[in-house]
């Protein structure tokens, strides 16, 4: 999970757009696909391999931001007859497009992720396939993966099954639009189940010591030619939606783990050390944590859309470091190997337009449920993988912590010399006069020197002077007044 989200909502000013071509280039990123990759991908999309079941008459929806066109996941919620829930999950048939061995399979394990800047993504398909045929967009037939959950009355898996099927979503929904209308109480019942199920999903994450992070996202905003940092809380719906997701992901992992082979996400406890750090972070933004009070349940308590809790839960993200991908052959299933933010066994495998590894944990699911063995290209690329995906991760998070860097030096670039109010968060144990600041306004959160012998004075509110800000050169640096 990226620290921060940013994205862009105006015409930034042409240093950050300058900046931002220049990290491109630097990191290496590709600006297209090659040319056989291109036309295979041209013929895929015209020819893909179809399903034989047929579940277009099912009335799916999808929920993604406005604007998004590469779409992973559509969903139908329906009450069983006997008490508790139906849940159907289709997810994009990548599978059916792309072969083996292909030019457009090599391009994709290179990338192995798509990447996001804050003015657009690097795909990790063509958009021929990611925003087209492989996309599930409305009024379209498109193969898919297409997932059955049983749930009881609890919200507690009780069933599960997923087979190749040609789906058509009904409906492309935005979070805000969901909201609007779960709340008005106008939502048909397979939308308005969407917080039934994902309300009692939360509470059974949190009687396992699970967590989700509700992390805020960073928005340029332009004001009359001029921009701006702010701070946008997810919704509800945001978080119901994500519960149907992990649903699934620890759906497939008890799939995989009972077949022998598989593919999981793993995240190890955090370290005390990284705990107290957190502490220090929660004392200085005046977020209450008492000692007998679980992580977990400190995170569950906070408000997003305040501003001091939206600089905590970035934060808890650092909590996060460690995750990678275990797998495992031939009945040789690893114990433990849980990811600690879900407090189950979990994998990726709801966003194959987005991630390599999830068309090879989708294959290994419908092999497991059908009762074979995992095709062998499939076992053939699975101890690569987990090195494939931590290249792919360490770029993308190269991107987010650069493309923040940028985007707030570009932001303040003009206002050197001029003073703000903010938290001292965090203190380097061995520098005391080097810490971090966060600013309520603009929504910074920055490095900060010069405490004298004294040090900075973590956790309390300081006027502070803007003294470095040039985007791609000089990231952006603070010093007590």
């Amino acid at each position: 999970m990226p620290r921060r989200h940013i994205r862009v909502t105006g015409a930034a000013e042409a240093p950050l757009r300058a900046a931002l071509r220049a990290l491109r280039t630097e990191l290496g990123v590709p600006d297209g696909f090659p040319a056989e990759v291109l036309a295979e991908a041209e013929a895929a999309a015209k020819a893909p391999r179809l399903p034989g079941a047929d579940a277009t008459d099912l009335p799916m929806f999808t929920i993604d931001p406005p604007t998004s066109t590469d779409l992973d996941q559509a969903m139908h919620l329906a009450r069983r007859a006997r008490g508790g829930y139906r849940v159907h999950y289709a997810i994009a048939d990548v599978a059916a497009f792309v072969t083996p061995g292909g030019a457009l399979d090599a391009e994709a394990h290179r990338r192995g992720l798509t990447l996001y800047f804050p003015d657009g993504k690097v795909p990790l398909h063509p958009a021929v396939l990611s925003e087209g045929a492989a996309s599930l967009l409305p009024d379209e037939p498109r193969p898919a993966l297409l997932w059955r959950i049983d749930l009881d009355a609890d919200g507690r898996r009780v069933a599960t099954d997923v087979r190749r099927a040609l789906v058509r979503s009904r409906a492309k929904l935005d979070y805000a639009g969901v909201q609007r209308r779960i709340d008005a109480g106008t939502a048909e019942e397979p939308l308005a189940l969407l917080r039934e199920i994902g309300t009692l999903r939360e509470r059974l994450e949190g009687e396992r010591g699970g967590i989700s992070l509700n992390v805020p996202e960073q928005e340029i905003v332009e004001h009359d030619h001029t921009y701006s940092l702010a701070y946008r809380a997810p919704l509800p719906a945001d978080a119901w939606n994500a519960q149907i997701s992990l649903l699934t992901g620890m759906a497939a992992a008890d799939l995989m783990t009972a077949a022998g082979t598989g593919i999981l996400r793993t995240l190890p406890t955090a370290p005390d050390g990284a705990v107290a750090r957190l502490r220090r972070s929660a004392q200085a933004l005046g977020v209450d944590w008492p000692h007998h009070v679980s992580y977990a349940d400190v995170v569950r308590s906070l408000d997003p859309a305040e501003p001091r809790h939206a600089a905590f839960l970035q934060e808890c993200t650092t909590l996060l470091r460690g995750a990678g991908y275990t797998v495992f052959t031939d009945g040789d299933v690893p114990i433990p190997a849980l990811h600690a933010a879900v407090a189950d066994e979990y994998t990726h495998c709801t966003a194959p337009l987005r991630r390599l590894v999830d068309r090879y944990a989708g294959e290994l699911c419908v092999a497991a449920v059908a009762g074979q063995e995992p095709p062998e290209w499939v076992r053939a690329a699975l101890p690569a993988l987990p090195d494939e995906m931590a290249a792919g991760s360490r770029r993308a998070n190269t991107v987010e912590r650069e493309s923040v860097d940028i985007v707030e030096a570009a932001l303040l670039s003009g206002r050197i010399g001029e003073l703000f109010d903010a938290y001292v968060i965090d203190v380097k144990e061995r520098e005391p006069a080097v810490g971090t600041v966060h600013l309520e306004r603009p929504a910074v959160v920055a490095r900060i020197e010069g405490g004298g012998e004294t040090g900075l004075p973590l956790g309390e509110w300081l006027r502070v002077r803007l003294t470095q800000a040039d985007p791609g050169r000089a990231k952006v640096l603070f010093a007590p007044v």
